[in-house]
């Protein structure tokens, strides 16, 4: 009799210890919050380069990961109450699609990771100390490298060489937009080009606007900002560009891969599936703060003949040459 009472104590002793573990291994599972400035359509490359980048360290959606994304759609005032969303869902980490992003996340807490992903100035944002040592809880990776307009003004007056007169097309709005034209004026002054701003701002971006002040101050070239505005309104833009029969040069392939003429920046792909590392490190018990901000270490030009053609224009050979996907 006492056997059997020895027996069925370890039993349920056995029992609740596998309960216990269960429970425990349950709660293990690290709850993720992705956050993007963009419609569900709009962000699906970068949404599966971030899912590519956790299966490649081993993270299952659904069995070892969880991941609840949420768009705001372009729309700023609903990034608050989706960071605030995402917090009552207790999130082990947020991953941001912009500083735009990061900064409503941050807004909301100060204790949970953020991993900004794409993100635009983000000391200027307030949103960490310095590239090396971030502090606090933001880290990730920035799309943001001083040459970058330089470099596109460049390659935009190797097409159109005889133009003097460009256009910075931008959010008024925009930290990273006015750091970056800071940098661009300069990189243009030495090529013989004015660099000139013209701005747009939320909540309603009066594009036709800003092209009429163009046509008025014969602007012959633009380079458009890779502010998330100027990214969520980019169909509106290239059709602007088209009506008017300005050739421009655009922060991401997805412009041109969308009709525009050319595109020169980070290869935007791979700062999300980059951006998976830091959810790991993160999960395996680093610090935000210590982690250092990446800069772009992969990009791309992309020109689209067919938009060259639409507007009568002929690329150089030499700047075909240069290209590292050319659409036909």
């Amino acid at each position: 009799m006492k056997k059997n009472i020895i027996r069925f104590a370890l039993c349920a002793l056995l029992f609740a210890l596998s309960s216990i573990a269960e429970a425990q291994q349950a709660k293990k599972v690290p709850k993720i919050g992705f956050l993007m400035h963009n419609t569900p359509t709009g962000a699906e490359t970068s949404v599966k380069a971030f899912q590519l980048g956790l299966r490649d360290l081993g993270y299952i959606e659904g069995k070892n990961i969880v991941v609840g994304y949420r768009f705001s759609e372009g729309k700023v005032d609903r990034l608050p109450e989706l960071s605030a969303e995402l917090v009552r869902l207790k999130v082990d980490i947020f991953v941001a699609s912009s500083s735009i992003v990061a900064r409503a996340a941050k807004k909301v807490t100060t204790t949970i990771p953020i991993v900004m992903v794409n993100a635009g100035t983000p000391i200027e944002y307030g949103l960490i100390a310095s590239l090396a040592r971030p502090g606090g809880n933001v880290t990730g990776l920035t799309n943001y490298s001083p040459e970058l307009l330089g470099k596109r003004v460049e390659l935009l007056k190797d097409v159109v060489p005889k133009v003097s007169r460009f256009s910075f097309l931008n959010d008024g709005g925009s930290a990273a937009s006015t750091a970056m034209l800071k940098d661009g004026e300069v990189a243009a002054q030495a090529l013989g080009v004015k660099l000139q701003s013209v701005e747009v701002r939320d909540p309603n971006p009066d594009f036709e606007g800003a092209f009429r002040v163009m046509i008025k101050e014969r602007i012959g070239a633009v380079v458009t900002s890779p502010s998330p505005l100027i990214v969520l309104h980019r169909k509106k833009v290239l059709e602007l560009l088209d009506q008017n029969g300005i050739p421009a040069i655009h922060p991401y392939s997805l412009f041109a891969d969308n009709g525009g003429l050319m595109s020169y920046g980070p290869h935007v792909a791979d700062l999300y599936r980059r951006a998976a590392t830091y959810v790991d490190k993160i999960l395996k018990g680093r610090k935000p703060g210590d982690l250092p901000v990446e800069q772009p270490t992969k990009f791309e030009f992309v020109i689209n003949l067919k938009a060259a053609k639409q507007i009568g224009l002929t690329i150089p050979p030499t700047v075909l040459a240069r290209a590292d996907k050319i659409i036909k």
